[in-house]
C-alpha cells in the first residue's frame, strides 16, 4: 500500500471519529475509536507498541507509541486544546526509535481535528531540508 493513501486513510478513520465524538474526551477514548474504525477500514495495526530508547548503547527507556500502522507509520494521539512543540518533538522522537519514514500526529482536543506528518529527519533529509 502507498504510504500516502495510507495515511490520508487513516485520517479519514480520525475524522469519522472526531465527527461522531467531537473534542472533550480522554486519549484513551478516541484510540479506542480508532483502533475501530481502522479495524473496519482493513487497515493492519498495533496498539501500545513498546520500543526500547537507546543512549551510547545503553538501553535508558521505554516507549509506547499509540498505533503502529501496516508497520510503516507510527501514530500518536492526542486529546489537548492545541498542538504544542513538546507533542510534535514526541512524535518526531518515536519516529527516529522506530526508523520509520513517517508518523502521524492526531489531536481530537481541538474544536477541528489537527493531523500533522512527521519525517524522520535521518531518513528524509531532503525533505527536512538537511542536505
Amino acid at each position: 500500500m502507498d504510504i500516502e493513501d495510507l495515511t490520508y486513510r487513516i485520517n479519514g478513520c480520525a475524522m469519522k471519529v472526531h465527527n461522531v465524538l467531537g473534542n472533550g474526551f480522554q486519549e484513551v477514548i478516541y484510540q479506542r475509536c480508532l483502533a475501530i474504525e481502522l479495524e473496519k477500514a482493513g487497515i493492519k495495526f498495533k496498539r501500545e507498541v513498546e520500543q526500547e530508547i537507546f543512549y551510547d548503547g545503553t538501553i535508558v527507556g521505554k516507549r509506547r507509541a499509540d498505533f503502529v500502522v501496516e508497520e510503516l507509520i507510527t501514530v500518536e494521539l492526542k486529546a489537548c486544546v492545541n498542538l504544542e512543540n513538546h507533542h510534535l518533538a514526541q512524535a518526531k522522537n518515536y519516529v527516529v526509535a522506530y526508523n520509520f519514514n513517517i508518523g502521524l500526529l492526531i489531536n481530537f482536543g481541538a474544536t477541528s481535528l489537527q493531523f500533522k506528518k512527521i519525517y524522520n529527519p535521518a531518513i528524509n533529509k531532503y525533505r527536512a531540508g538537511l542536505k
